[in-house]
């Protein structure tokens, strides 16, 4: 029996070709929202979850971290990356001066930003709960209107691509990752990705919280804060990191990380991307 996944969705967008890379035989589901797809697996609707967490122009996805600080307890498995390629779509037999509207998930709207300043000065931007929504979009209010979104979505939606590869930069891809109610085991090529807090605000405290992992020589590939939600000022620190949680070192620096945090959450310990 194929496992069953969910997707922030729907049908047709970069999220749904994460979903197809991880599991080409599963049963892929649609989600309206990075927490309902989430939600699915915790209620036992599905197995998994694919969901965006960081884009290399537009940084992280909040949805997800925040998803992650605060809503579930579900660990990350596995983590993707998709090279994103967006492509201005129209109406069959549009052409390019009928444009008066562009519609588009914001993410997909600023990575053509430069794009859209230089072609269409004068358009309206019009935000869409997803690239594939954009195309739905466009293909029920096709009048003078485009929408930035896949070539599948082109496909589904019976759409003209009037230009592709309209990212600003080439290099731009989205890193995605698989949720499930449990991490993976140790591979040797590992990452672990966590959040802590602290319960005052005193200095050297962020300080000695890292220092735990450089006294370690243990690489740390990511930090940044997100608010607590509970007082302006307070953040939560967010950290990827090299090796698994199981791994000896690491292990040893999240105990003695936990001296120094009020709050420690691991989001879970999975294989590094390679291309």
């Amino acid at each position: 029996m194929p496992q069953r996944v969910s997707y922030f969705g729907p049908a047709g967008t970069f999220t749904e070709a994460a979903a197809l890379k991880h599991d080409p035989q599963a049963q892929l589901l649609p989600y309206p929202s990075i927490a309902a797809a989430a939600e699915a697996v915790s209620a036992g609707q599905a197995d998994e979850a694919v969901v965006p967490i960081e884009n290399s122009l537009e940084g992280s996805v909040n949805d997800t971290l925040d998803l992650l600080i605060h809503h579930t307890s579900l660990l990350i498995h596995r983590e993707l990356v998709i090279p994103i390629e967006h492509c201005l779509l129209v109406p069959p037999g549009a052409r390019e001066s009928d444009i008066r509207a562009i519609y588009s998930h914001p993410q997909a709207l600023g990575q053509c930003r430069g794009y859209l300043a230089r072609r269409f000065p004068n358009a309206a931007i019009v935000p869409a709960m997803s690239t594939a929504a954009a195309a739905e979009r466009l293909a029920r209010e096709p009048d003078g209107a485009a929408a930035i979104a896949t070539m599948r979505a082109a496909e589904l939606y019976g759409m003209q691509v009037l230009d592709r590869g309209i990212q600003d930069n080439p290099s731009n891809v989205t890193r995605f990752v698989v949720l499930a109610h449990q991490d993976s085991p140790p591979t040797g090529k590992d990452k672990t990705s966590l959040c802590f807090t602290f319960g005052d605000d005193r200095p050297g405290l962020l300080h000695a919280a890292l220092g735990e992992f450089a006294l370690r020589h243990i690489n740390l590939a990511k930090v940044e804060s997100r608010p607590t939600r509970q007082s302006l000022g307070q953040y939560i620190f967010l950290l990827d990191l090299a090796g698994h949680r199981q791994d000896p070192l690491v292990s040893e620096a999240l105990l003695a990380l936990q001296r120094h945090v009020s709050l420690l959450k691991i989001f879970g310990s999975y294989p590094r991307y390679e291309a």
